[in-house]
């Protein structure tokens, strides 16, 4: 347990190095989570017979991956950065990887940047090819759901999105003091837990876009739960009183939408 609670003292954020470029763990967890993203989703579409051609959903996969990292960078700077009127301003900058001509890569990204990002270009994509938006989404989410899992680790071994002060044993030193390790908890439970009900629930599903709705209500309430753990952005803190948190905040949000959007689609199904 004590190397556990001080991993961070013995881990490199650095995998290895090409040149001057710094390859990081966390880079490679989100290429894992592509990757695993278009695996799983291509798999189902095998396993259940379903009908959409595979360069077809090799289309979307491009349209799909450009809209998450669009609106997942867009949304950082929009909801999180604290120089929010500078990218504004310099957007040119919003996507440059070095600072004063040292490389430093990209960081800061919001899932719920990366979730309209996605929408967005779900519905485009589906407009111009004449497929079903539900059809497509309920796929694309059992795929989603199974891929969280690496990016949550990818926060962890990047050390970043730490976890609120605790006593549990199972916590990790961050800067000397322990903390909920709250990435882990995230990537079971906004990961492993609303896969494994979406894939339990696919065969059971009474409506096209069940399963995309049910992945919206599932995740943000799993995310809601899980920041209560989560130490609060350091540019924003709490929004209200010492509990709600910018993470809550949309996903409440999101959550009231798809839970609307759900009953409608189900009594206009039944």
């Amino acid at each position: 347990m004590e190397f556990w609670q001080n991993i961070y003292s013995n881990f490199d954020p650095v995998a290895f190095n090409l040149g001057p470029v710094a390859v990081h763990w966390y880079g490679i967890m989100y290429a894992l989570a592509l990757i695993s993203a278009i695996f799983v989703a291509k798999w189902f579409i095998k396993k259940d017979n379903l009908s959409i051609s595979n360069d077809l959903f090799d289309s979307y996969i491009w349209w799909a991956e450009i809209g998450v990292i669009l609106g997942a960078r867009l949304g950082y700077i929009l909801f999180y950065d604290s120089n929010t009127a500078y990218y504004l301003t310099h957007p040119w900058q919003i996507f440059n990887p070095y600072i004063n001509g040292v490389y430093t890569g990209i960081s800061g990204m919001s899932y719920h940047g990366a979730f309209i990002g996605f929408i967005i270009a779900s519905y485009l994509f589906c407009r111009k090819n004449k497929i079903s938006f539900w059809f497509i989404t309920d796929i694309a989410v059992l795929g989603i759901s199974a891929a969280y899992v690496f990016g949550r680790i990818g926060n962890f071994f990047n050390q970043e999105l730490v976890g609120r002060i605790t006593d549990v044993p199972w916590g990790i030193y961050v800067e000397n003091t322990l903390r909920h390790p709250s990435q882990i908890y995230e990537a079971i439970l906004e990961g492993l837990v609303v896969f494994a009900i979406l894939v339990y629930l696919r065969k059971r599903k009474t409506f096209d876009g069940q399963l995309a709705l049910m992945y919206g209500i599932l995740y943000s309430f799993m995310r809601i739960v899980a920041e209560f753990f989560r130490q609060p952005d350091s540019q924003l803190g709490f929004l209200y009183s010492n509990w709600l948190t910018m993470g809550i905040l949309q996903s409440a949000i999101v959550l009231g939408i798809c839970v609307l959007i759900y009953f409608k689609m189900k009594k206009i199904n039944s």
